[in-house]
């Protein structure tokens, strides 16, 4: 295995290193011993080694020293101040992750050593209970088998996909930020299920696992999502009734607004940092 006996430093103790460190510990592969972290605030990390049984750090350079796996967890807005304290204590040979968005992997490589090999990656949140959709792309000096490394961390914790880096801001407004947009519609749904006289526990749990089930049931066929949809409108139907309010509602011109939206604010980010 690609992780066996690798220390795993995690630059940032937020909520995606959470998802993150929480997944890590469970791979035999890994487990809380190999893994180090540190925050800006060092309670954080205090607070993250007792819940999961890792090492808090005192600081980055301690976090990242002999790190053969680093990753870069801080916000996209502080990382440019980050990075230049790191750069004489990453080990050279070290494979650096960044899930932070925006951020190029040329910004990153810019700030540390040269020759530095980067994969850039964006998960979300779903890696707290292993079911994140992750893409990665690789930097300008990141080999094959960092590429290999980098899947292999976070395929622990969900699925992955290969991208070229220039669509990773794209990755970013779909299935990064894609659970914001999920949570308002399984929010909205449980209204509903209240609105026409179901009980908020029940119509949460219905409309949580109608979700689940269905994205489980297409990724299970590979059958495209148009022909699943037909399967379940009976002419006359239920179902038909239902969209037809919602294409009048206009969800799905609303849903692709919102991807380009947050696509569009990841590249400010990037390019705000340059």
């Amino acid at each position: 295995m690609k992780l066996d006996r690798k220390k795993i430093a995690f630059v940032g103790a937020g909520n995606m290193a959470e998802a993150l460190i929480k997944g890590l510990c469970r791979a035999e592969d890994v487990g809380p011993g190999a893994i180090v972290a540190s925050a800006r605030r060092f309670e954080r990390a205090q607070r993250m080694a007792e819940r999961y049984g890792i090492t808090a750090a005192s600081d980055n350079a301690a976090c990242v020293a002999d790190a053969q796996i680093v990753v870069l967890a801080v916000k996209p807005q502080v990382m440019t101040s980050v990075l230049p304290g790191l750069r004489a204590h990453i080990a050279r040979g070290a494979v650096v992750l960044s899930v932070a968005a925006g951020i190029t992997t040329a910004t990153i490589e810019s700030l540390l050593e040269p020759g530095t090999r980067v994969v850039r990656a964006m998960p979300n949140t779903a890696a707290m209970v292993g079911q994140s959709a992750t893409a990665i792309s690789a930097g300008t000096h990141a080999t094959d088998e960092d590429m290999d490394i980098a899947k292999a961390v976070f395929l622990l914790v969900g699925r992955v996909v290969t991208v070229d880096e220039v669509h990773l801001d794209a990755v970013t407004g779909l299935s990064g930020s894609g659970p914001a947009y999920i949570f308002l519609i399984m929010e909205a749904l449980s209204d509903a299920g209240v609105k026409v006289g179901l009980s908020r526990d029940v119509a949460l749990e219905l409309a949580a696992q109608t979700l689940f089930g269905s994205a489980h049931m297409l990724l299970e066929t590979g059958e495209h999502p148009g022909k699943l949809k037909d399967q379940v409108t009976s002419p006359g139907g239920t179902a038909i009734a239902g969209l037809h309010t919602l294409e009048a509602g206009g969800l799905r011109t609303t849903l692709i607004n919102a991807v380009e939206a947050a696509t569009r604010r990841a590249k400010e980010l990037g390019d705000a940092r340059k």
